[in-house]
């Protein structure tokens, strides 16, 4: 007797089959298993994530959903072929675009570990660094009000100031927020390139790697509760996320969430 529709399992095998294989490409991919600090993580304002990631400290959330990382990607190399295919030469013979080009933000000559990294797209005609986040709907209108925070800012002046050290005129760094939505729905943040925010982004990790010398978490594990966690920090996306943890070692708790203030009878007669 045939099997009816809907009871043959093969199809469930085949989809458990093609996740696994999905997750373990992305956690084996190249930008999942690098173990430098990339621009896109030194403005990171979790001080605790970029310790763990300083220390290569073991992960307590391996199984991450990746899909939306993998979409990313993909996306960025639409762009990539995009621009190339519109790839002009500017009367000095150079030609006008930059794409997915790694620059260097501090080399082994400057006080510091090397950063370096690939800028989506350098525009050689105006002089703005440009880089494409692929975001949710909500995070989209939430970029539009508040604007891209510090860890999108911090990255966008340091791709300037790796342009501007790869000899190039840098005048504007600009972000484009697409959404992930079944209309088309863009926003552009743009501000004049400024060496120092970038410079500023530098100082403030070299504290933080000091702070990591001086506490020394690995050999003190309980010092780990004095680095400090960040009310702007995207918890539920840390690779070192461990909800409920009273051990920072083995994983955090995430960043501490205001007490809702009390409207019940102990207010009125406080």
């Amino acid at each position: 007797m045939a099997k009816t529709s809907g009871s043959d399992d093969t199809g469930e095998i085949l989809a458990e089959r093609i996740a696994a294989l999905i997750v373990d490409t992305a956690l084996n991919s190249p930008r999942s298993l690098q173990k430098r600090l990339g621009p896109s993580e030194v403005g990171d304002p979790c001080e605790r994530r970029l310790t763990y990631k300083l220390l290569d400290w073991p992960k307590a959330n391996e199984h991450q959903d990746p899909a939306a990382s993998i979409i990313g990607t993909g996306f960025h190399s639409w762009m990539e072929e995009a621009f190339t295919r519109r790839q002009t030469v500017l009367p000095d013979g150079r030609p006008r675009y930059k794409v997915e080009e790694r620059v260097t933000v501090r080399d082994s000559t400057a006080p510091g570990a090397v950063i370096s990294g690939s800028t989506d797209l350098f525009d050689r005609l105006t002089g703005t660094v440009w880089d494409w986040k692929l975001v949710g709907i909500s995070s989209l209108d939430d970029y539009r009000r508040k604007g891209p925070g510090p860890q999108y800012r911090t990255q966008a002046h340091l791709y300037g100031l790796g342009q501007e050290n790869a000899g190039e005129q840098v005048e504007r760094v600009a972000i484009c927020f697409v959404g992930r939505y079944h209309e088309l729905r863009v926003h552009v943040w743009t501000e004049p390139y400024d060496r120092q925010i970038a410079e500023q982004g530098l100082a403030r990790l070299d504290r933080i790697r000091q702070q990591l010398v001086d506490l020394d978490p690995e050999a003190n594990p309980e010092r780990w509760t004095q680095i400090p966690t960040s009310d702007l920090a995207k918890c539920r996306f840390c690779a070192w996320f461990k909800p409920g943890s009273e051990d920072p070692s083995v994983g955090c708790p995430g960043h501490p969430q205001p007490t809702a203030p009390r409207h019940g009878f102990e207010s009125l007669i406080a």
